[in-house]
Formats: C-alpha cells, structure tokens, sequence
C-alpha cells in the first residue's frame, strides 16, 4: 500500500449533530435560512420511505451531501432536507487483469474514496483530490479537475426515480455525462422536481485499474507542479500530494481556519463556445478542446474531441474584465468577495447572506458580458 496522503476534513456539521439546523449549518458558503424538515437516513429504506412521503405531501425535496455547490437563500427552504448517513465502499471484484470494481453508498465524503484509492492503488481518482461533497453528488456534476473527471471511471449509479416511484440502475452511456451536467442535473430544468430533480443517487459503481501510477497527467498546471511532461505517469500518492498543494493555494481545500474557504467552489462554468466566437477573444485567451466523456471507450478515456466548440476560462475572462482577486468587500460592507487567492470563488468573508453573495456574482456576470460578451453560469445549485 502507498503512503497514504489522509482524506482531508469536511467543514459541513457532523451526522447525528444537528437536530433542526439552518442551511446556514449544512452547506459551506455557510448561508441559508431555517428549514422545514430535517432527516439523516442511515438505511437505504429510510431513504426511499422519506423521499415518498415528501413527495406524497407535495412538499419540497432537497437531498444534500457536503452542501459544497449550493447557495441557499435567505428565507429558508419549508421542504425537506434528506441527508444520507451511509458510508461504505465495497470491493465487488479485483483482479490485474479486469481491475477493480466498487460500489460506493451516496453518503460517504468524496474524498475517502479518493484517499482509498490512492492507498489501494486504484487508478483514476487522484487527480480529484481534495474536492468537497459526497460521492453520491459527484456523478451529478460530472466532477472533474486537473484533466480527470468523474465519467473516466464511473461505470453507473442506482437512483431512486421520483417519476415512476422505484429504483433503477442507470449505466454510465445513459447519463449524458458533459462538462459538469449530467441527466440527474438536467432533470432539475423542469422544475417539477425541485433542487434535487427527479433522480436521487442512492449508490454509485466504479470500475478502475490497478496500478500505482496514475492516469496521464492531461492539466499543465498540475504537470509543471510534479515537473514532468503532459502524458507522464507518476506515483499516485504524488499526484494527490500536488493537487491537494494546488488547491490550498486557491482556498480550494476547507479549512476552518481560511475564510477563503467559505464558499461554493468554482462559482462559475468555464464557458464553451463556438469555435469562430472563441477566435474573437484577446491573443492569450485560453482555449480548450472540449471532450465528450460519455463517448469514451476505455477506462480513463477523456471520449473523443467534440467539433467546433471551445471552451475558455472564466477565471481569465473575469480577470481581464478588471475583477481583482477580493473584489465586493466594498460592495457587501466587508461581509463577501471574490476570493483572494482565486478569482473563481465567491467567498462568505463572515455575516454574508446569500444576498451578498448574489450582488457579487451578478457585478461579475455583468462585467465580463460587457467586456467580451460572453454571459457566464453559475455552478451551483441555487435553493
């Protein structure tokens, strides 16, 4: 076994803590109002008994994880919060040849099972290293950082389905899986489902290789971290080393002790747009091929260039708007900004209401429109 670099801590509240908790409690931009209802369901009956009887009394349904990609309002949420207990990774099949297959219970922190992995020299999981949230959200977004998303080892995931009120295996080629979308977050749209759409993920199966090497290093920044070249393949556990490394250095790791921590992640999707409006943007403008994961034909296979379509960075695009990293304090009387280590992430500098942190990123969004007319998108989940 590798040398095993230790799960990083979560912010949110411990399970079994709470007993009537605001979102402000739950989720890690720490804002949000009081709730309707509170469960933590330490069975998958519980699960599926308390999603029925929430949607029998047309109440709403909001399942949450780490609460890492949410921004919750103000007034509250008079629905349900569900959380799920269930920590458990199970080993189904291992061997050199076909690899390793797990299956992985929606509730467990997603970085135990990418510290596992490392540990138990699985391939595919270490350049995800350090991402908050539960494994059971992370096939929602398609998860992905440093070259590597969650669509290069997911095999499938077994869901509750709202819609026809039983549960249903859902192999990776049915998922949509994009650059952080995936069916399960599309079948929010509608809004007939409310924040957690119609499919609820009760346990997600993996299948990876064995190897002590990593998949190839595909993310330049995390390439000249380790100094070696795009395509090389290095010891995992110094993969996961450098990727936690780079994401402290952006406030991207929680750490009750930075305030640059309280926040949603990533607050906004780098763009994808067309090639001939990507060829409009400044000399220096990043540009990136856009792969289709959900094509893909092997194990840690990106899927095939998708033609036509670039994708940007929002970062770069706020940046060159003029948005300097702690941008809003003045906007929000000290109480949100941008980050100061990462002008992606919006941050809760202390006392913030989701409000504040909606006056920021709506000053950015303007911003960058006016500057490259390019609109950018929120990542996270508004409640």
């Amino acid at each position: 076994m590798s040398n095993l670099v230790p799960p990083v801590p979560c912010l949110r509240a411990p399970l079994g803590t709470l007993t009537n908790p605001r979102l402000s409690e739950l989720t890690t931009l720490r804002v949000g109002g009081p709730i309707g209802g509170y469960v933590e369901a330490t069975s998958e009956a519980e699960l599926i008994e308390t999603i029925k009887a929430t949607d029998a009394a047309g109440q709403g349904l909001l399942v949450l994880g780490g609460g890492s990609n949410v921004l919750a309002s103000d007034a509250g949420f008079d629905g349900v919060v569900l959380r799920d207990a269930r920590q458990e990774i199970e080993v189904t099949s291992a061997d050199s040849c076909g690899g390793v297959s797990l299956r992985v219970t929606a509730g467990l922190p997603w970085d135990e099972l990418v510290a596992r992995a490392v540990g138990e020299d699985w391939m595919g999981l270490e350049a995800l290293s350090g991402i908050p949230g539960t494994v059971g959200a992370a096939p929602v977004q398609n998860v992905g950082a440093y070259g590597a998303e969650v669509s290069q080892t997911l095999a499938s995931v077994r869901v509750y389905d709202r819609e026809r009120q039983r549960t249903r295996m859902l192999a990776v080629g049915e998922l949509e899986l994009g650059y952080r979308t995936s069916l399960l977050k599309t079948s929010r749209q509608s809004g007939q489902w409310g924040p957690t759409g119609r499919f609820v993920v009760l346990e997600t199966h993996w299948q990876m290789r064995m190897a002590s090497l990593s998949a190839p290093i595909r993310y330049s920044e995390l390439a000249r971290a380790l100094d070696v070249e795009l395509g090389a393949r290095v010891p995992s556990v110094d993969v996961r080393a450098a990727v936690l490394d780079l994401r402290r250095g952006k406030g991207m790791v929680l750490d009750a002790r930075d305030p640059d921590t309280y926040s949603a992640g990533s607050f906004f999707l780098n763009p994808i747009v067309a090639s001939d409006a990507a060829a409009d943007l400044p000399e220096g403008a990043p540009r990136f091929e856009v792969r289709d994961g959900a094509l893909a034909t092997n194990i840690g296979d990106p899927g095939p260039v998708v033609p036509g379509v670039v994708k940007t960075s929002a970062a770069w695009l706020i940046s060159q708007a003029g948005f300097e990293r702690g941008f809003g304090l003045d906007l929000t009387g000290g109480r949100a900004s941008l980050s100061t280590k990462h002008s992606l992430a919006i941050t809760n500098r202390g006392e913030a209401s989701a409000a504040d942190i909606e006056a920021v990123a709506q000053a950015v969004v303007d911003g960058v429109k006016e500057r490259f007319g390019i609109e950018l998108e929120a990542e996270p989940v508004r409640v």
